[in-house]
């Protein structure tokens, strides 16, 4: 019987590992670490070039960001960009990239929609 189980539960990893899919802990893993990298990335883009950036584009075209990372949720780079005014010193601001969201519409287990995060 343990064999069995063991053998069931190396079938499902095996499966897992082949399709690409993961838990929703691994998903919720990924998706914090590549909200932060942006967030990294748009903040250091912006006090490097004195404007905010208008697109994750810009940020990988300027080598602040590798690549634009696939949501582990909605499988896309279909990130939501959030401009707003950007003020860069009293007497300048723009308008720009000030945070990325996901575009999932799927809640984490508190309730909070990974599109808030």
């Amino acid at each position: 019987m343990i064999r069995r189980v063991r053998f069931a539960s190396l079938l499902v990893l095996a499966s897992a590992l082949v399709c690409g899919c993961s838990t929703r802990s691994e998903q919720e893993r990924i998706l914090k670490q590549d909200l932060w990298m942006m967030r990294q990335a748009i903040d250091k883009y912006t006090l490097d070039k004195e404007r905010a950036s208008q697109s994750l584009q810009d940020l990988v075209n300027e080598h602040y960001l590798k690549g634009i990372p696939t949501d582990p949720f909605t499988r896309k780079k279909d990130w939501v960009p959030q401009f707003d005014d950007v003020v860069l010193s009293p007497e300048q601001s723009s308008i720009g990239m000030v945070d990325v969201h996901s575009a999932s519409s799927q809640v984490d287990s508190n309730g909070i929609p990974y599109k808030e995060w």
